[in-house]
Formats: structure tokens, sequence, C-alpha cells
């Protein structure tokens, strides 16, 4: 317990000195995320509610935090915001797909064991919990990037307000590619690093390459690197689209308005 605190304190510091108030307001919304998500648990233990609708709802939630409550409720924010609702949608409907026809809901033989302690309701969804995961895991990396861009576009037309609408979209999916890189190398490293116990494990049960392909455990990780990482790549050109537009129809407007005088 000592430690966590000690690490937390360190952790707020370092986020303080470096970001100021924005730094100490990034350092708050860690633990309103954490209480979103353990709400939202606890929930789904509780079948309250269908789990992918509560996750979504977890995810909404858990944007606005990211978005309006560390960088306020401005344009870039709400662009965001909306570039996150859409790319959550497109994404909903590709998990379901692939995770329907992978079947990799429920649990491995691998966790067997480890599970045989505990008493699990018969009548858990355990397609619709696999979906949710999934989600739950993919909002982090489509809000990053969707603030990202738009903040980005958002310096650039103040720097430059005569841009036209093609040029702003093309710069905002330049800085997309290049976030891109870094993001899909963040959620692979993320997995090997989460799981290499796992894969130290896989060797001492003498498993061959294609049983740790195939294994349940591996291919549900596998798989949401995947789906995390198609909604990275969405985000960028939706979140582009979005700000290139509303950030120069003002501009049509004025000049129309002008015009018309």
């Amino acid at each position: 317990m000592n430690v966590l605190v000690c690490l937390s304190i360190i952790l707020f510091v370092l986020m303080k000195s470096i970001s100021g108030e924005k730094g100490t307001k990034s350092f708050i919304a860690l633990f309103l995320n954490f209480g979103v998500i353990l709400l939202t648990i606890l929930l789904m233990a509780r079948e309250v509610s269908d789990p992918i609708f509560l996750t979504l709802i977890a995810c909404l939630i858990i944007s606005c935090i990211n978005l309006f409550y560390i960088n306020a409720i401005n344009l870039k924010s709400i662009i965001a915001f909306g570039a996150t609702i859409i790319t959550l949608l497109f994404l909903v409907v590709i998990i379901f797909i692939i995770v329907g026809k992978a079947n990799i809901q429920g649990f491995g033989i691998e966790e067997i064991e480890e599970l045989s302690f505990f008493n699990f309701y018969v009548g858990i969804d355990f397609l619709k919990i696999a979906i949710s995961t999934i989600i739950m895991g993919s909002i982090g990396a489509i809000t990053d990037t969707a603030i990202s861009i738009s903040s980005a576009m958002n310096e650039l037309w103040k720097h430059n307000p005569n841009l036209s609408r093609s040029t702003l979209f093309k710069s905002g999916m330049n800085v997309g590619k290049d976030i891109l890189g870094t993001t899909t190398n963040t959620l692979y490293f993320a997995f090997i690093g989460g799981y290499l116990a796992l894969i130290i494990w896989f060797n001492d049960l003498s498993y061959s390459f294609g049983e740790v392909i195939n294994s349940k455990v591996f291919s549900s990780e596998v798989i949401s690197i995947f789906c995390i990482g198609t909604g990275a790549i969405l985000i960028i050109p939706i979140t582009a689209g979005l700000t290139a537009y509303f950030f120069t129809r003002p501009k049509v407007e004025v000049s129309v308005n002008k015009k018309i005088r």
C-alpha cells in the first residue's frame, strides 16, 4: 500500500510539474475512469442491463472525462467526441462479426484450473462479454488519437486560417499517419508485456506453434489488438474530415454573408 501511495505521489508531481493544471486534471481523470470501469463491472455482474449497452455508456462517460474535463469544452474536443462516437459505432459492428466468427468467447482450457474455485452464473452471455472487453480496451486509443489530430489541426488552423478544407484535411491525415505508427507499436508491446508470462507458460506446457496460435486465450488477445488497431485507423480520417469541415465552415459562411450585404 505504501508503495502504491509513493508511486501515485511521484506520478502526480511529474504530471503537475510538466503539464500544470492540465496535468492535475489528467491525474484526477485516472481515478474517475477507474471508478467508471469498476461500476460498469459491478453492473454487469448484477445483470442490470445488456453488457454491450453498459460498455458503450461507460465509453461515452470515459470519453467525456478525457476530452471535456481535461481539455475543456471547445470545438476541438467536441469534434473529437463526435469522431469517437462514430468510430465506436463502426467498431461495434466489426467486433460483433469477428468475435462471433472466431468463437473466442468463454474461457480456454488453460484457465479451467484457476477458475474452478469460482462459481459462475451459467446464463452469462460470454459473446457479449468478449465484445464488451474489446470495446472497453479500444476507447483509450481512440480518444487519444482523436484529440491529438484535432488539437494539431486546431493549432495549424489558428496560425494559418486561409487553408482550404482539402489542405487542412491532408494535414490532419499526415498527423494521423505519424500517430498510427506509434499507436500500433504501443498496442503490440502492451500485449507482449502483459502476456509474457502466458507465453512462458505455453512453453512450459510444451505447446506447439499451432496450439499456441489456436488457443482461445492467445487468439482473443491477438484479435483484441487487431480490433483496437482498426479503431485507431478508422478514427484518423473521421477526425480529420470532421475537423476540416467544421473549421472551414465559418469562413465560408462569413464570406457569403459579406456578399449578401
